[in-house]
């Protein structure tokens, strides 16, 4: 059994509306708040949920609250300050590293739509305390549901113009528009603003699939309300929770690949970097024959199709290449859980995956091993071992 999670964007999609959703179907509002940390505990802001009715369905709303000294208008924050708040939440490290790719993904759109260096670029709307924390916020709920596949209906983007720091501006506004390359879009209902940048920033960037909703039997069913109430017109988004009988997610991805013989071989170690950071899923590199009887290396990435551009610009950016290709294929994984096992050297987690309901592989984390087999001396082979031990006799 797969965990499906799928988002019912037929009113659009907000960083508030998606956290109410993911509240009104399940997740602890104290677990949010403390995952925010200092984003919502010293005095800045606070946050609160509260239940509201939009066009008679019951919703959950999501509320950033700023202190006097902020209320009233949205700082204009650069990328590095964000980067510093977003470090002072109590996500996990990785988590972080997520948000703050988010946030970069959004400073490298506006650069290019204002001809700027991205550490010059203003983060006008989405630079404001309140969005920052629907961010941060929504990676913590969507990452704290574990589902093996997010779904995402065809996203409503509204129409008509929308008033912004950089005056009156056609919907979807330009940095929205430039987030949804490969997505699915339509306009329906009254005219106004529905799909926001903070909540294209995290649908694309966690949606695995495009379309209508998957065959899954429902278990959780959540309404995240947006701000405005139109009349006869529901403004939520609707989230809904539940399991799939498919063994794992099947997937489109991208494989962009092309073969490099004339570059340093140092850089290799920060393209990678550079892909990862990008949204990619996997990078390899393998060694060929190429014209001329030159050796080269064949570079191969893995990555969301939403994310196909941005590995495409790094990799002609930080490499010698002058040209890829790329084609889109299915992907079928196993779903996988993360177990912490106790052992004598310390906690280590292990990855496990099941093919239906036979165990097919359990995997020790090797930074837990190293770091342990440091810590005590001992070879990282032993750490592995008694991880191993530990997981059986759990």
């Amino acid at each position: 059994m797969a965990r499906v999670l799928y988002l019912d964007c037929y009113s659009g999609a907000a960083g508030d509306m998606l956290l109410g959703a993911l509240l009104d179907a399940g997740l602890p509002f104290e677990l949010l708040r403390a995952a925010l940390g200092s984003l919502a505990l010293d005095g800045e802001c606070t946050v609160s949920v509260s239940r509201v009715s939009r066009s008679g369905i019951a919703a959950s709303q999501f509320l950033v609250t700023e202190t006097a000294a902020d209320a009233g208008g949205h700082r204009h924050r650069h990328l590095p300050g964000i980067t510093k708040l977003v470090d002072r939440s109590a996500l996990s490290a990785e988590a972080k590293a997520r948000a703050n790719r988010l946030f970069r993904r959004l400073a490298e759109t506006e650069a290019a739509i204002h001809q700027m260096p991205v550490e010059k670029v203003h983060l006008h709307e989405v630079g404001a305390l309140d969005s920052i924390v629907d961010i941060v916020g929504g990676v913590f709920g969507l990452e704290w549901f574990g589902a093996d596949r997010i779904v995402v209906s065809p996203l409503n983007v509204g129409s008509g113009t929308i008033e912004c720091e950089h005056g009156t501006l056609p919907v979807p506004a330009p940095a929205t528009a430039a987030l949804l390359s490969g997505v699915p879009v339509y306009a329906a209902g009254p005219p106004g603003e529905k799909l926001t940048p903070t909540g294209a920033l995290l649908v694309t960037e966690f949606a695995d699939a495009y379309g209508v909703m998957p065959a899954m039997r429902i278990d959780r069913i959540g309404y995240g309300a947006g701000t405005r109430d139109p009349q006869g017109y529901p403004n939520v988004l609707r989230v809904l929770v539940g399991e799939s009988d498919e063994d794992g997610p099947s997937e489109r991805i991208s494989v962009v690949e092309c073969e490099i013989d004339d570059m340093n071989p140092q850089l290799f170690g920060v393209l990678m970097d550079r892909l990862y950071d990008a949204g990619a899923v996997d990078v390899f590199y393998t060694a060929v024959q190429m014209k001329k009887n030159r050796p080269g290396t064949h570079v191969t990435i893995l990555a969301p199709p939403t994310r196909r551009e941005a590995v495409a610009t790094v990799l002609f950016r930080e490499s010698t290449t002058i040209g890829l290709r790329y084609r889109d294929v299915d992907r079928h994984t196993l779903p996988r859980e993360q177990v912490l096992v106790t052992t004598a050297f310390g906690d280590v987690r292990c990855k496990v995956a099941r093919h239906g309901t036979r165990l097919t592989n359990v995997a020790p984390e090797f930074d837990d091993c190293v770091r342990l087999s440091v810590e005590h001396g001992v070879p990282v082979k032993d750490v592995q071992a008694a991880a191993m031990q530990a997981y059986r006799e759990s």
